[in-house]
């Protein structure tokens, strides 16, 4: 008999991966958490039914939600990353020699736990004396830091259950006040391209840029994530993106990526017309 793990991305569209095994299953807390084994994706991480990695294609997200701002900072020293369990964000922020610090608030102990054991492709730079991984709510801790850091990442889950609080106008208020004068915010910003989500990405996009005077929407491919087809934020006091970008001294650094380059970093922002329309709708 096979077995197949299915999310549904709307009522009419749904995404199944055949799974040879489940590997781990609990439910903490906060959520659900399964770990599956495919021999097409690798061990696969859902939270609540709901996808979050596959060790096939995890490399585009991390890599497009971390060396965006370092190529335009590559003199990043103090990092706070929120939710990131699985500890890819994490694990591409320790290539750079520079950081000093990188603060980690994660809401679930359980989640990293697991991670820890059946994920060790993503997690397996936790342990990086750079690291300081808090177990508690990014929202209050956030809440907390002022003019701290140089950047904040925003690797969060969707926008309802336990990640909910990280989409709201009061805690990107709160990342801009933990952030230094030439802080860089970054932000998973949900898909364009089914209706529901499309909504998410104007609520989002408009409470950043109440919030930062520098605000661009930058997009990636993804294959396991809904519509293939995903977006993130950059929202920052004073540096842009392009203007700013370091190319010459980023790519000097020889950081291995599968993903990002610099080439790509400036085609990443070049939106197709069906966003540029869905963002300007929301001005």
């Amino acid at each position: 008999m096979e077995f197949w793990f299915s999310e549904y991305h709307t009522k009419n569209v749904k995404y199944s991966i055949k799974v040879d095994k489940q590997l781990f299953s609990k439910k903490s807390d906060f959520q659900r958490i399964d770990i599956f084994y495919s021999k097409e994706m690798g061990n696969i991480l859902t939270l609540d039914g709901y996808l979050m990695v596959t060790e096939k294609d995890e490399f585009v997200y991390h890599e497009m939600i971390t060396h965006v701002a370092l190529a335009v900072n590559p003199n990043i020293k103090n990092i706070l990353v929120i939710g990131a369990g699985d500890g890819g964000t994490v694990r591409e922020l320790t290539k750079y020699k520079s950081v000093a610090k990188i603060d980690m608030v994660e809401i679930d102990e359980e989640v990293v736990e697991a991670c820890l054991k059946y994920l060790p492709q993503t997690s397996c730079k936790l342990g990086d004396p750079r690291v300081r991984i808090f177990y508690e709510d990014g929202l209050k801790f956030a809440r907390k830091k002022k003019n701290e850091y140089d950047l904040i990442v925003i690797d969060s889950t969707d926008p309802f259950g336990p990640g909910e609080g990280l989409f709201t106008k009061e805690f990107y208020g709160n990342c801009y006040n933990a952030l230094m004068d030439d802080g860089i915010l970054i932000n998973q910003h949900e898909s364009p391209f089914y209706d529901n989500d499309a909504k998410a990405v104007t609520k989002i996009n408009k409470k950043l840029r109440n919030i930062f005077p520098i605000n661009l929407v930058y997009q990636a491919h993804i294959p396991s994530y809904p519509s293939g087809h995903w977006l993130f934020g950059f929202a920052s006091k004073n540096l842009h993106p392009l203007d700013d970008l370091q190319a010459e001294i980023w790519n000097g650094l020889d950081i291995k990526t599968k993903y990002y380059n610099t080439d790509l970093h400036w085609g990443c922002f070049a939106l197709p017309n069906y966003v540029k329309e869905l963002l300007e709708d929301d001005e």
